[in-house]
This record gives structure tokens, sequence and C-alpha cells, in this order.
């Protein structure tokens, strides 16, 4: 095996926490001494040790002259544990690899240069794109303090969401389903439009997996929601968005278990940046948008999406009425369509999940 091959074990490692580390990266080590792996670990959940604690307890006096395999910078300072680096030169470490820099203002490169002052070898950049993929949620909530939007859609082949008279389940196989749940237990809150919740009355639970439960959070300008809608369960405490509602109206929806945010934005609807920073303000660093088109489409022209994920059916709804993925308004030209990068398409049994970046001005 190689220094790549590693890294990918590494990785494999860090996936194992999905969804349990919120607000903290998806970390995991290897330490190799003679081309034998001596010790493993990750990352567990939010204020527990770190990847490299694992590794090094695993390996014990094996770490000395070893290399370590690591999918982020080690940290340098005082957290909620002691600093990685001081660990890792105590051992005797000899060589560290790693894909990238923790662009935590508290790291940022200093945990490279204590290993580098303390005669370490250390080596950045392998295998870069795959570890900003695996914790591209970290990397842009550290850097901004705003959630990573990650917009999701099961459409038919012809770019329904549900047919005319409002059917939609099921349009994905039982696979497709799961994995759309294993990204419900990624995120830290699962966003949809009112009209997504009066047609079908979601949970927004995770099912499926086993994991932590999203905040549900829904988009309502005018609070018409049910007061007894099935996401209130789990005592989760929902995030409704609205624009202005009477004194006793939002009292009866914060009885029922509801936090209401009044914010309103342009036109009838919901000030979509300002309710991102809100919910990043309260420490959700991730959004998972599920529906429907409208929603999907108000989050895209206001350019706040950061991935799209569309799971194609092997099946064809047609008729004019029936619901596209996307509504709005839409681009005028082509070149005013929203372009995705770093695609990426895998097939879930009989359907195809497709998946890209959203693709800035900058890039």
């Amino acid at each position: 095996m190689n220094d790549d091959d590693f890294l990918r074990l590494a990785f494999d490692l860090a996936e194992i926490a999905e969804g349990d580390t919120s607000p903290n990266p998806l970390v995991g080590a290897v330490l190799v001494r003679d081309g034998e792996i001596v010790g493993r670990g990750y990352h567990r959940t939010f204020g527990g040790p770190h990847a490299e604690v694992y590794a090094l307890d695993e390996a014990g006096d094996r770490a000395r002259g070893a290399t370590l395999y690591v999918t982020l910078e080690p940290c340098s300072h005082f957290g909620k544990t002691p600093p990685c680096t001081d660990r890792l030169i105590h051992a005797g470490v000899a060589r560290v690899v790693a894909p990238i820099e923790d662009p935590n203002p508290l790291v940022a490169g200093r945990g490279f240069d204590a290993l580098r002052a303390a005669g370490i070898e250390v080596e950045v950049g392998r295998l870069r794109d795959s570890a900003r993929r695996q914790n591209e949620i970290f990397l842009k909530f550290i850097r901004t303090g705003i959630p990573f939007v990650h917009l999701k859609l099961a459409v038919s082949l012809d770019g329904r969401l549900a047919t005319r008279t409002g059917d939609t389940r099921w349009i994905t196989g039982e696979a497709t389903q799961i994995l759309a749940h294993r990204w419900r237990r990624r995120h830290a809150a699962v966003l949809v439009g009112i009209g997504t919740v009066l047609a079908d009355d979601p949970e927004l639970t995770v099912r499926h997996v086993v994991g932590r439960q999203p905040v549900p959070v829904v988009l309502d300008a005018r609070g018409r929601i049910p007061l007894a809608a099935r996401l209130l369960a789990g005592n989760r405490q929902p995030v409704l968005a609205t624009r202005s509602l009477t004194a006793a109206h939002r009292a009866k929806l914060e009885t029922a278990g509801f936090r209401v945010w009044e914010l309103p934005g342009k036109g009838e609807g919901v000030d979509l940046p300002r309710l991102l920073a809100c919910l990043g303000e309260i420490g959700i660093d991730s959004v998972l948008i599920e529906g429907g088109g409208e929603t999907a489409a108000s989050f895209l022209e206001a350019g706040l999406v950061d991935r799209v994920s569309f799971l194609l059916a092997p099946i064809l709804i047609g008729g004019r009425s029936a619901v596209p993925a996307i509504g709005g308004l839409g681009a005028e030209r082509l070149a005013d369509a929203v372009r995705l990068v770093d695609v990426t398409t895998t097939w879930v049994g009989p359907d195809l999940v497709y998946s890209g970046l959203v693709r800035r001005a900058d890039t």
C-alpha cells in the first residue's frame, strides 16, 4: 500500500461518524510503521477525543518512528481537548501526511508549523479534493458562520416531483430512500416549504438508519402550518420562518412547539439570507432542502445553494400540470442557468444519483 491508500483508509474511518461530529469536522487517522498499520482512529463525537488520540492510544510505543495519515491538519490549541500536536511530538511520530490545512483560525497552519518545528516531516496536499468534499460542510461553516446548503430532489426522468394530483410516494426506490435518510442524518437541519407540509404532512425524521434527528425548518410566510403537524413529534422545536403574525397566532404556534422567526423579505417571501444567518447563530452548520419546487427555486435564484443532488428514478410521469422539480420564473437564457461543477454520478439500485457543487462566479 502507498500513501494514497493509507489516506483513503483514513477517509473511510472518518465517514463512520457521519452526522455525529457537527459542528466539528469528520476526521480519520491511521498510524503506519514499517508498512504495518499500528493504530486507527476517528473523531467520534463533538467534544470527544480527536482521531489522532485514538490512533496513538491503539499504537502505544509502536507510534515512535511511524507515519500518521490524517484527513485534516492536527490541532495545536487547547479547545475541548488538549492539542493533538503535543501528543504526536511526545509519541515520537516521524512523519505526518495530510490533504489540507484546517481553516479554523485557531489552527490554520499552526499545527503543521508546530510539527515541523519539532523535526517531524510534514506532507500536505495528497487527495486534497477528496478531503474538501468529505468536509464541505465544516469548511464552509468555519469560514463564514453560514450553513452549507444542500438541495436534494427526488424526480422522475422527465423532471417531475409529483403527478398532477400531487402523488409523490414513492418516486425513487427503497435503496435511494435509505441514502436520503443518511443525508438527513448528516445535516443539522432539513428544510421544506409550507406547500410540502400541507400536501404530505412529513415527519422529517431520520429513519432506516441510526443517527441524530435534524431540526425541521419550514418556510411559511403566512403562518398556515397546522398546530398538529407531524414534524412537531420528538420535541425537536421546529423553526417556522414567516413574515409577520398577530401576537395571538404567534403564541399558539409557540405553545405548540415551534420556534417562530419573523423574517420578512422582499415581495411576499421570507428573507432567506437572514434565515441562514440565524440558523448559523444557533449552531446549525448545514441545511438539507427537500422541497418543494418553489422552495428549491427561491434558494437557487437567491444564490444560496452550495450542492444540488437529483435522485433520478426510471419513470415518466408526464402531464402539463404535474409538479416540476424547480419552479419559479427560471432562467431567461441558457447563459443564466445554474451550472454545476465537481459532478458525480452514482447508481443506487435502478436510480441514478446526480450531484454537484453550484458553480460560483469566481470558479
